[in-house]
């Protein structure tokens, strides 16, 4: 007969969620909408030179349209840059000065 054995997860940190998240963008994040940025500006600009070259009045529409779909990702994705970020930092909780301040 076989046995298992269970183990108790770890007991984990209760955190107060933040109800609204902050605006704040961390490297990684940046990385993420670096890369995005870059996709979409690529997929704007090559459905814009097959648009050019396409001779069928729909194909060119249906091309047009997609490229104008990517642009509009890529200006969405820019407005997520326009944070202040070190006041953003400077507003989040830091676990450190609430343990410091309570002792």
């Amino acid at each position: 007969m076989m046995t298992t054995t269970t183990q108790n997860p770890p007991a984990q940190q209760t955190q107060v969620p933040i109800p609204v998240p902050p605006r704040v963008i961390t490297t990684k994040d940046l990385l993420y909408i670096k890369d995005a940025l870059s996709w979409e500006l690529i997929a704007f600009k090559k459905f814009h030179f097959f648009a050019q070259q396409a001779s069928n009045p729909q194909i060119k529409q249906a091309l047009d349209k997609t490229g104008k779909m990517h642009q509009q990702h890529y200006q969405k994705l820019l407005t997520h840059l326009q944070v202040d970020n070190n006041t953003a930092m400077a507003n989040l909780p830091r676990p450190n000065q609430t343990q410091q301040s309570s002792q």
